[in-house]
């Protein structure tokens, strides 16, 4: 029924071995102290492996980028011992997985960094309340980074993709989306700076290609992918020319020569969010010329519509494969898809229940 999405596909130097993506999670299971992975996540990980890549949760780069509760880190020995449990479980099923690597920037809360205040490009103050340790509290403003500041972060970057090779990834993922570091940086909602990295799209991409460039020197461009969320306002973080700041986006992506651009790209009636600012895809798919995937809300008939038209390559489906593991096998049969059960509440609750506790369609129809 679905035979498209079972196409293999070539991501860089990754074979992806069909085009049903595990999108990006935050759960929110790491170990505490330390965000440290565990066996617990090699678990819901090798559950998942048959997923034709998959983007693994977002990962903090340093204590400073990292604001959510039992959120993995990539910065220590620890957590790289940690993550080597979940890349042998995934290989073990014949899966592979690739490391999104996350700054939050002024998403960080004083709470997670001894009271200092968070860095972002400018001196702004995100939208609402964080989730910290203390309960919800209000964003407060951030920090801005200084010049010559940027290249302490574009190395911290660099250490945490060096720590990712160390852990057995298959290649590493910027999240350059949702309103963190990299797309404070991109927007000019949130970019008011008048230096190097502010002002003209070009500017504003020039942190982006920067640590791109970081993450190219110790992956390879064909093993490091981006993710970014073109189009409405995420996290107060907005822009008034989405064209020119995510076509600029786009020609760093193609002249660095990426192995995959994923976009989150809700419409509006996004059941995660939801904008009337049009898509950016189109016109991304006539700058970019790789592997491009396409996410938010689609149902397996609208991934083998959009593969087939040329629109993209492949899909990353993210909260489908929180209550379906074998999320590809259910496509494949035309089967019908387990519900999130206590959505959103279980999803970032600690221990097993709603994480490793989900049945697959295998399972099911043995019990019967």
């Amino acid at each position: 029924m679905h035979d498209t999405l079972f196409k293999p596909l070539t991501l860089g130097k990754i074979a992806a071995k069909n085009r049903i993506l595990m999108a990006p999670l935050t759960r929110g299971r790491a170990t505490l102290p330390g965000s440290v992975p565990n066996e617990m996540m090699a678990t819901y990980y090798r559950q998942r492996a048959s997923a034709g890549l998959i983007i693994s949760e977002a990962t903090g780069i340093s204590v400073e980028g990292l604001g959510w509760p039992a959120a993995p880190g990539v910065w220590s020995d620890e957590q790289v011992e940690g993550w080597q449990q979940v890349t042998k479980a995934v290989h073990e099923e014949g899966g592979q997985i690739v490391l999104q690597m996350w700054h939050m920037g002024r998403i960080v809360h004083p709470v997670f960094l001894g009271g200092e205040k968070p860095v972002s490009a400018s001196a702004t103050t995100a939208p609402g309340q964080a989730h910290t340790p203390e309960g919800r509290l209000d964003y407060v403003e951030a920090r801005a980074l200084e010049t010559e500041e940027v290249a302490r972060v574009v190395g911290d970057y660099v250490h945490a993709a060096e720590n990712a090779k160390k852990a057995g990834f298959d290649g590493v993922q910027l999240h350059g989306a949702n309103g963190y570091l990299v797309d404070q940086f991109l927007r000019d909602g949130t970019n008011l700076r008048e230096d190097r990295y502010g002002g003209s799209p070009e500017n504003r991409t020039r942190f982006l290609r920067e640590v791109l460039e970081g993450l190219v020197g110790v992956w390879g461009a064909d093993r490091v992918g981006v993710r970014l969320s073109p189009n409405g306002e995420t996290q107060g973080c907005d822009d008034s020319n989405p064209p020119a700041t995510f076509g600029a986006a786009a020609k760093v992506v193609e002249e660095l020569g990426l192995a995959f651009l994923e976009l989150r790209e809700p419409g509006p009636e996004g059941t995660f969010g939801s904008t009337d600012v049009p898509k950016q895809s189109p016109l991304i798919r006539t700058i970019y010329s790789g592997p491009l995937v396409l996410n938010s809300d689609y149902t397996p008939e609208e991934a083998v519509a959009d593969i087939e038209a040329g629109r993209c390559d492949a899909v990353s489906f993210g909260r489908d494969f929180i209550s379906n593991p074998d999320l590809p096998a259910r496509f494949a049969q035309g089967a019908e898809l387990a519900p999130n059960v206590n959505v959103p509440q279980s999803w970032y609750l600690p221990g097993a229940a709603g994480y490793i506790d989900y049945t697959t369609l295998q399972e099911a129809e043995a019990a019967e």
